[in-house]
């Protein structure tokens, strides 16, 4: 990604923890978190007008967060009363899948698989809401930089209170036919006076209302700081000059940021911003990279089904663009160790295999994709071949069969040991 582009990137992430402080947050990049005891208007400017109850009671940040977290661990919201937010987004892992199942169970029986892997909701507080066109310098259309922002892992939810929407309501998730159950649930749950009191004595004479401000409890909780973006991992630790990288981690930095090797830093940018913030790890861009399809996955049993991210078949408004088949968000690499499969399909269950699978994927395309009957390798075998034109061919993918990866497992297992510097709750 253009140097360009980058800053433009930074600076919103520099608004938004900017924005965050208004709401009672401290700056991303905060050491320790404090209790907010700022209260939240009525109507949040960035709820937009469909949040606009009005509500007899000002709901705090305290109140929410508090609010928030009993509803994110509480499987009674879910269809079979067995699955909570927390089963799949685990605090003990980050937040993220706590097994290495490519998908989880869940649905009315916990019976049903879903189709995509669970991603961390760690270090999302910055993400834009989607755009199909980042521009720079004041629109200039040769420099384009393509899908960015929003969350799931095809940008189609703008916020993390919509996002929170989804897995209530999916049928292989939490299994809610609608709003009006979760709200149900929520009127019966053993904290229902919790909810009276942070929103009112009357919040759940309107369901619609109720079910949105149940859904900004669970994100305002997920700004919380100390649980979701405490930023205390080694590498934080190294860029405030508190402790030093062993070499091999600072050799895997410096492949990490090399365009001519692993040149990971033009999507999971590495560096604190113009405007001091901490990195992510991520540019918030959404790219096609060809993973393998994955057999695991009930879903892909039947030949013709195809998962393509931006186009389908979760995500419907960009469906007749079909630049954008095969392409995913790029997540953030914070805490990416501690994770046991990779990518939206988790078609991967190490960083070892994800790795060389970057450099690998054109160099000895064979280890990775399935032959036809002819013998041809099937590359992007996970992408229909109308839209394998798709997949992304900057480096490390700019190379061709016969050619030298552009890492050595030497230099791969450097990278790994940097990026385990990423992982939160360094003790110096």
């Amino acid at each position: 990604m253009k140097p360009a582009v980058i800053a433009l990137l930074s600076a919103i992430t520099a608004l938004t923890a900017l924005f965050l402080n208004g709401c009672g947050q401290q700056r991303a990049e905060a050491e320790v978190a404090t209790p907010a005891k700022s209260t939240i208007p009525a109507t949040p400017a960035y709820l937009g007008a469909t949040y606009a109850p009005t509500l007899k009671k000002q709901p705090t940040v305290a109140a929410m967060t508090a609010l928030g977290r009993t509803m994110f661990s509480d499987p009674s919201l879910s269809a079979s009363g067995k699955m909570s937010c927390a089963t799949c987004h685990s605090p003990e892992h980050a937040f993220g899948p706590p097994n290495n199942l490519a998908v989880q169970l869940g649905g009315k029986e916990m019976k049903t698989l879903g189709t995509r892997a669970v991603p961390s909701l760690r270090y999302i507080q910055n993400v834009p809401a989607f755009t199909e066109h980042f521009f720079d310098d004041d629109g200039d259309d040769s420099i384009d930089a393509g899908p960015t922002g929003g969350h799931n892992w095809d940008g189609r939810a703008p916020s993390t209170h919509d996002q929170a929407r989804i897995p209530l309501l999916s049928m292989h998730e939490m299994g809610n036919a609608n709003a009006a159950e979760v709200v149900a649930k929520l009127k019966k749950a053993s904290y229902a006076t919790q909810f009276r009191a942070t929103f009112g004595e009357d919040i759940f004479d309107n369901q619609e209302q109720a079910f949105k401000w149940a859904l900004m409890a669970l994100e305002v909780f997920q700004e919380s700081p100390a649980e979701f973006y405490p930023y205390n991992s080694k590498y934080d630790a190294f860029l405030r000059q508190q402790t030093q990288l062993s070499k091999q981690e600072l050799n895997g930095l410096r492949l990490f940021n090399d365009p001519a090797k692993g040149n990971c830093a033009s999507c999971h940018i590495s560096e604190i911003t113009a405007s001091g913030a901490f990195p992510q790890f991520t540019d918030y861009g959404l790219i096609a990279i060809g993973v393998p399809r994955n057999p695991h996955i009930p879903a892909n049993a039947d030949p013709k089904y195809f998962d393509m991210g931006l186009c389908g078949p979760d995500r419907t408004d960009l469906k007749d663009k079909t630049e954008y088949c095969g392409m995913f968000k790029t997540p953030s690499l914070r805490n990416v160790a501690t994770r046991q499969v990779f990518f939206h399909n988790g078609a991967f269950t190490s960083l070892e295999q994800v790795m060389k699978f970057y450099v690998q994927r054109d160099t000895q395309p064979q280890k990775w994709y399935p032959r036809d009957k002819d013998g041809t390798v099937r590359k992007y075998d996970d992408l229909p071949r109308e839209y394998r034109g798709n997949v992304n061919v900057e480096a490390p993918f700019d190379r061709k069969p016969g050619d030298r990866p552009a890492l050595t497992d030497g230099e791969i297992k450097d990278v790994i040991a940097f990026l385990k510097t990423l992982n939160d709750g360094y003790q110096p």
